[in-house]
């Protein structure tokens, strides 16, 4: 498969910078197979059936981007400039793998002083990013992290404006609990109060999962053969009570539906090939692209992603590549908003794809 399989026409004004308010009147594309209604994230509950149950990730956001001064040797000869970092992932001993800019002109050894007295020596620079390592940890590095930090809005948001006080509210699932993301499960910012208490009205289940969220997941696709692109790594869990659950109501025949692309890559890492899900804790770079078989989800929840982007390459092995143009299509025309703040859609595999019919296992 070529990368040019996966690209399409957005015009930028559909590109959202705000999420809608209330979070749940955001529209939602319902998509069973190649069949589409025109809803809002409230109507969710008349789309799902009881005993289905959505799976969510629970991760929690921290202010991942930091403005700094880099400094280069002392006295006279000193040298000082502005920087910008967005951190990663822990690295050994206080340290963090950090995207930078200007990422060119960092050198192991240089200081970089932030805000609330965290600064930071650069201890190795790679071709895409730096490692630095900090001079606080644990809760005071939170403490401060939490003063000098900005939320790491994606870079087609970042572009448009900065992130300011809204975003810590706006860029956070209302569930979330366990920090360690530098980037929001974003199809769950459309939950609140409301729909949570119409969901279980229903009859729906939730099961929270963990899978902490990588900056590596705005990198883009480099290779025009896809199958050569290797995806960042995240960490994630699924504890035993949440296998247990997941399990219990895929026996009783609830269909299993992630709401986000990092819930689904989190179970379909931990669901063995007959499509049980086991306990599982580590790290995953699974790559969902078609021609994979899925092994326990039936059906997925999530925004509308990036051109030629491994996101957009899941949810057309998910439907199908010709389903997923037609999806999309229908958006744009639709003037639906897209990506992080943007709206919403159900992704239902029709009977050409039916995960009722084709589960592992059955």
């Amino acid at each position: 498969m070529k990368l040019s399989e996966f690209d399409f026409d957005l015009p930028d004004d559909l590109i959202a910078t705000r999420p809608a308010r209330p979070r749940s009147a955001a529209r939602l594309l319902a998509a069973k197979g190649a069949a589409l209604c025109d809803c809002h994230v409230f109507d969710l509950p008349d789309l799902l059936r009881p005993g289905d149950r959505l799976v969510l990730n629970d991760t929690r956001v921290i202010p991942a981007r930091l403005s700094g001064l880099r400094r280069r040797g002392t006295g006279a000869g000193a040298i000082e400039a502005g920087v910008e970092v967005t951190l990663m992932e822990p690295a050994a001993s206080s340290g963090w793998r950090a995207m930078a800019r200007p990422l060119r002109k960092l050198r192991p050894g240089d200081r970089v002083d932030f805000a609330a007295g965290l600064s930071a020596e650069v201890t190795a620079r790679g071709p895409e990013d730096a490692t630095l390592a900090f001079n606080l940890a644990g809760e005071e590095f939170d403490a401060a992290l939490a003063e000098a930090g900005a939320m790491p809005l994606p870079p087609y948001i970042a572009a448009r404006r900065a992130a300011d006080a809204q975003d810590r509210e706006d860029y956070q699932t209302v569930w979330a609990a366990r920090p360690g993301a530098v980037a929001a499960p974003t199809a769950s910012l459309h939950f609140d109060a409301a729909l949570l208490a119409a969901l279980a009205a229903k009859g729906v289940g939730i099961t929270h999962v963990t899978l902490h969220v990588g900056a590596g997941t705005f990198l883009p696709v480099k290779t025009d053969d896809v199958s050569q692109h290797r995806m960042h790594a995240e960490w994630g869990e699924v504890t035993a009570a949440a296998a247990a659950e997941i399990n219990a109501a895929r026996a009783a025949g609830g269909r299993i539906i992630p709401v986000g692309t990092t819930a689904l890559r989190l179970i379909e890492s931990a669901a063995d090939e007959t499509g049980r899900l086991h306990p599982w804790r580590g790290e995953t770079d699974i790559f969902i692209r078609p021609g994979y078989r899925f092994r326990i989800t039936d059906a997925l929840m999530t925004n509308f992603h990036l051109p030629r982007s491994t996101l957009l390459m899941l949810v057309s092995a998910l439907m199908g590549r010709e389903t997923i143009r037609k999806i999309y299509a229908h958006a744009v025309t639709s003037r639906y908003r897209f990506f992080s703040y943007g709206d919403a859609s159900l992704l239902i595999p029709g009977p050409e794809g039916d995960r009722e019919a084709s589960r592992a296992g059955n």
